[in-house]
């Protein structure tokens, strides 16, 4: 790892390691992508204000994240299928995160259960939950989060619909992987990716397969999944999660100033700013363009998280500037997994962290706190 300088560097090195499919499903985006380029474009637009002798010789990142002492306003957010990134991916990611004392949230479509990653880390993550028709396992699943001592629960709420990810269907993703001799030439390519992912736990969706009946095979797997993403889904239903959920809430999935003033009303203590990574409504803004008017309209209220486009410490920057109080990335960690596991991981928390030192000394401030928009040159 010690040639790798950038995010970018660990992309390019996953995309060498892991077979394509499962590559693709990290970076690609919905239909034509525009909001996925948009969100790292959007970011690159914002300049700072170089400033020159200032005394930055006390600098540290340090800060809180929901009240909890945080080594930096940065969060792994929740990504499906780590585990076929990296055997046991949600495991090597968590204890990366836990080792840079930051948060980890599980997904709900991750590899290992949640009981599996309770059972390898010393200290409490994050569970992110999707709200699927079949409500007795909802209210199972989040009981398996308090019971692994989850210590807050991300509802991601942009996700009733599925846009459309034209390489998924052109790769024929599926988990476990579907056979064909193109798949196998690619999987017989990667031996050290195979070995890694037959050493693991687990090669399906851990959080709901022996959880639900009928979905022990591949088939009746993913025709359940299919059907259970609930277009339903309301305001509403928030009162019923929070009367299961004791403990904090994050809304993630937050594009729209209303949808963040309706959000600020449900007791949730924060909200994430994403469209979940140009994944779903493409067209849409990106995460940034909207971050201001958003923390205008519900910063004083709850607690605003970032999400969508950060590859390095200066987007971690932007977004601290323009009102985040943290950042979650998703891609940017996930190269690194792909690449090097755990320790790569580590190495892509390492860079944003040195980047994001480096850019705070070169604007002349020290703290996380002193970050606003004084440091960007508008």
């Amino acid at each position: 790892m010690k040639h790798i300088t950038c995010i970018e560097d660990l992309r390019q090195l996953h995309k060498r390691r892991v077979p394509r499919a499962f590559f693709d499903y990290a970076d690609r985006g919905s239909y034509t992508e525009d909001t996925l380029r948009a969100n790292s474009e959007d970011l690159q637009q914002i300049k700072f204000r170089q400033r020159i002798l200032v005394d930055v010789s006390r600098r540290h990142l340090s800060t809180t994240i929901l009240g909890e002492p945080a080594a930096m306003p940065l969060i792994l957010a929740p990504v499906g299928l780590l585990g076929m990134q990296h055997g046991d991916g949600e495991i090597h990611a968590c204890r990366a995160a836990q080792a840079a004392g930051i948060p980890f949230t599980q997904s709900t479509m991750s590899i290992c259960s949640i009981e599996d990653i309770a059972a390898a880390v010393d200290k409490p993550f994050w569970f992110q939950l999707y709200v699927m028709k079949d409500r007795g396992f909802i209210k199972s699943l989040i009981e398996r989060a308090i019971a692994a001592k989850c210590s807050a629960l991300v509802l991601t709420v942009d996700l009733q619909v599925i846009g459309q990810r034209h390489q998924d269907i052109k790769n024929g993703m599926a988990v476990p992987p579907e056979w064909s001799l193109s798949k196998l030439l690619d999987f017989a390519s990667k031996p050290a990716w195979v070995a890694g992912v037959l050493r693991g736990k687990r090669r399906s969706f851990g959080n709901i397969v022996g959880h639900v009946k009928g979905t022990e095979d591949l088939t009746k797997l993913s025709e359940w999944t299919a059907s259970q993403f609930d277009t339903s889904l309301n305001w509403k239903d928030l009162d019923w999660i929070r009367s299961i959920w004791p403990g904090k809430l994050i809304l993630k999935g937050i594009l729209d100033v209303e949808d963040a003033e309706e959000a600020a009303k449900t007791g949730a203590q924060a909200l994430v700013v994403s469209n979940h990574g140009g994944r779903q409504l493409d067209g849409a803004p990106s995460s940034i363009e909207v971050l201001p008017e958003i923390v205008d309209a519900v910063g004083s209220k709850m607690e605003i998280m970032f999400d969508g486009g950060i590859r390095s410490g200066q987007d971690v920057m932007r977004a601290l500037a323009l009102g985040a109080k943290s950042c979650m990335i998703g891609r940017a960690y996930a190269y690194g997994l792909g690449a090097g596991g755990q320790a790569g991981v580590a190495k892509a928390i390492d860079i944003i962290a040195k980047e994001l030192t480096t850019t705070m000394g070169l604007c002349g401030v020290n703290t996380i706190a002193e970050i606003d928009d004084n440091v960007l040159a508008i």
